[in-house]
């Protein structure tokens, strides 16, 4: 199957999220992705979940997931023969991704001086909190410490309660999201200028400019000193908010914005037709809306979430159930349309995980490989990159030592 990217390789020095994200993006529309592990391996090799519970390297579902399709060369960057390796493999890369922290790479003899020697046409993506320059560029960070600093954590929880960030690394995927963009267009100005350029990604910034109403909450800040509030648990609007229901929960919506609907999707009660409820202006009444929702509430827990979602979608009300994993990867939608994909790995066996993002009519997604082992390619990559067999055996051999961080 001819991809979109199948005639790009790209020299991955990412780690953790943020970056493999990026660079499996690329990987999964057919770019050769090779990637650079120090001899202790990638972080995320160490981040759960674990298959079966069993805190294996080879056996983290995160690194799982952001490593499909990339192949694994371990290099110890400290040595010489390793960075005579990583100028052989970079000589044939079409894009560089990197993500130390801002200076590290010139300290190690690798900066974009070095790669700007041994292949002039390549660009370079460099991935770090805060920039390679400016006030904050040496401050460390997390998921929590970048969506507090640049998203849209305030307006994130309950009114009486601290504000929470999103669930999981989400934040973390989204500047993933944001990095792949900035590599293809990296590579679309070298291919059609022959501009070989650093592009600089802060992770702060692709929250900053983000489209979880970042934007416009930064903005009315800036210019009024207005801030977003939280908004309480299902008081804005009738109904609105997570509710209950007999196996899980729904989300709601906006609804209240056409009541006409939510009338339709009640069946238009005795109780819901009330004046008080009908009048928009007495549904901004706190008092009002609980007593609302005291009746909603009982409606909701008589009815499964399915139930509770086609019944909206009939009445088009903004509605969503909240899955758990085991409802996604059993839903009839996303098995028809073909989202869920198998792959054979050597350590974990048979694993299912999300498949394509999206479909493309020529060119698209594709899972030719599951995750790499440890420094799977090492000798095979070098080996196409022509080095002398004493120079691979060495790197092999510094690589098996091992080391630590």
């Amino acid at each position: 199957m001819v991809q979109a990217l199948d005639d790009v390789v790209v020299l991955d020095l990412t780690q953790h999220i943020a970056g493999p994200y990026a660079t499996k993006l690329l990987a999964d529309f057919g770019a050769d992705v090779i990637k650079i592990e120090p001899p202790w391996g990638d972080p995320a090799r160490r981040l759960g979940p674990f298959l079966g519970d069993d805190p294996h390297p080879e056996k983290s579902g995160t690194f799982f997931y952001l490593n499909c399709n990339k192949r694994s060369v371990v290099l110890d960057l400290r040595t010489e023969a390793g960075r005579e390796a990583l100028a052989s493999i970079a000589a044939r890369a079409h894009l560089v991704v990197e993500s130390f922290k801002p200076g590290t790479i010139e300290k190690l003899g690798i900066g974009w001086d070095f790669f700007q020697r041994v292949n002039p046409r390549a660009p370079m993506v460099s991935v770090s909190n805060f920039g390679q320059t400016g006030p904050y560029r040496d401050y460390l960070a997390s998921e929590l410490v970048i969506y507090g600093f640049a998203g849209e954590m305030y307006s994130m929880g309950e009114t009486d309660r601290e504000p929470v960030k999103m669930f999981g690394t989400a934040a973390l995927f989204e500047s993933g999201s944001a990095i792949a963009a900035a590599c293809m267009g990296a590579l679309w100005a070298a291919k059609r200028f022959g501009i070989a350029q650093r592009v600089d990604v802060s992770l702060a910034e692709t929250h900053f400019g983000g489209v979880d109403r970042r934007h416009a909450t930064a903005i009315a800040y800036q210019y009024s000193k207005r801030k977003t509030l939280r908004a309480a648990s299902r008081s804005s609007g009738m109904p609105g908010g997570i509710y209950p229901c007999a196996d899980g929960y729904v989300d709601f919506t906006n609804a209240s914005i056409r009541y006409d609907r939510v009338l339709e999707m009640l069946g238009y009660p005795e109780w819901a037709t009330d004046p008080k409820y009908t009048d928009p202006a007495t549904r901004l009444n706190p008092q009002i809306v609980e007593e609302w929702n005291v009746h909603f509430l009982e409606w909701c827990l008589q009815r499964t979430k399915r139930e509770i979602w086609e019944e909206a979608r009939r009445a088009k009300v903004l509605c969503g159930p909240l899955f758990t994993m085991e409802d996604l990867v059993n839903d009839d939608h996303f098995r028809g349309r073909g989202f869920w994909t198998t792959v054979e790995h050597p350590v974990m066996g048979k694993v299912t995980i999300p498949g394509r993002p999206f479909i493309m009519p020529k060119g698209g997604w594709q899972l030719r490989r599951p995750a790499p082992l440890l420094g799977q390619h090492t000798e095979e990559v070098l080996r196409e990159c022509n080095l002398p067999e004493a120079i691979i055996a060495e790197v092999v051999t510094a690589a098996q030592k091992g080391g630590v961080p």
